[in-house]
């Protein structure tokens, strides 16, 4: 991989991860809407953004050469992961439950250093092992005291990893992957609201606010996920840990500072054991890089 590629990687997935970061703010404006609804349209929309995108850019002939029966056997797994993913989050962040969510998505940097060791056979460091033993206190910690919120958490943080470690190994590219991942989803997000639209509870046709908010989640939603998809692909699995402090920090910040969510004593104790855990992780990561660096210089 050359030094370009990686440079590259690197600004898309912090892209991606500074955006998912601020989204509970958009997702706010539309928490009069069901989770599920907003969901379906969030894939509705997304599909029609990436339709346009692969027409513009003559992906087709590209995308259809990449389908193969194994292929789309893992998009279909994907497409679940992620759809339970953004599903849970939109459902927790509209009911006050956004530090819960962050907390999930401190979990998942670990999560994704764990699966690279475990399925992809990367190597783990001293160090990185260190860091996820403390994560794991602090996820035991929380399922002692606070069991009503950790199922959050959790589901998102493994939904969200083995997303990325699918999207990973997958033969095809971050473009045709979701443009796949989307078309699946699709149907059932189509019969959802066509038949909450019949009822007349849907909310296309309620307020034009509420309908530019779920039409603009298309780009909200395409955008940093290719930027994820393609950060994936160009950086060691484990790298992108480093990555994914950005997005539940802010989150943490617009549920605290923001959103007013109560900060209990045992959220300071476990974020505190998965920070120090990532604060560790990025520590040696910065200290591998660099002792790399001298092993290649002449």
């Amino acid at each position: 991989m050359t030094e370009n590629a990686a440079r590259g990687g690197l600004l898309l997935g912090l892209g991606a991860y500074a955006m998912w970061g601020v989204l509970p703010l958009y997702f706010r404006l539309l928490a009069a809407v069901p989770a599920i609804e907003v969901l379906a349209h969030r894939v509705i929309w997304s599909l029609v953004l990436l339709v346009g995108v692969v027409s513009v850019m003559g992906r087709w002939r590209a995308v259809r050469a990449a389908i193969n029966p194994r292929t789309l056997a893992m998009l279909v797994a994907s497409a679940a992961l992620i759809g339970i993913n953004w599903l849970i989050y939109i459902w927790a962040v509209n009911n006050g439950h956004t530090l819960a969510g962050s907390l999930g998505y401190f979990i998942n940097p670990l999560l994704n250093v764990a699966l690279g060791v475990v399925v992809l056979g990367e190597r783990l460091r001293k160090w990185q092992g260190v860091a996820i033993a403390l994560a794991s206190v602090g996820v035991l910690a929380m399922a002692f005291v606070a069991l009503d919120t950790l199922w959050i958490s959790l589901s998102l943080a493994v939904s969200f990893g083995l997303y990325g470690l699918v999207r990973k190994v997958v033969a095809i590219d971050s473009l045709g992957g979701l443009l796949i991942e989307t078309l699946l989803l699709a149907p059932l997000s189509l019969g959802y609201v066509a038949v909450v639209g019949s009822a007349g509870s849907g909310a296309m046709g309620a307020a034009r606010s509420t309908e530019v908010l779920l039409v603009l989640l298309g780009a909200l939603t395409a955008l940093p996920l290719l930027m994820f998809a393609a950060a994936a692909r160009r950086l060691p699995y484990s790298t992108l840990a480093l990555l994914q402090y950005v997005a539940p920090t802010l989150q943490f910040i617009v549920a605290v500072a923001i959103f007013g969510e109560p900060l209990r004593p045992l959220h300071l104790l476990v974020f505190s054991l998965i920070w120090t855990g990532c604060a560790i992780f990025a520590w040696d990561s910065v200290r591998g890089a660099r002792a790399r660096r001298l092993a290649l210089e002449p």
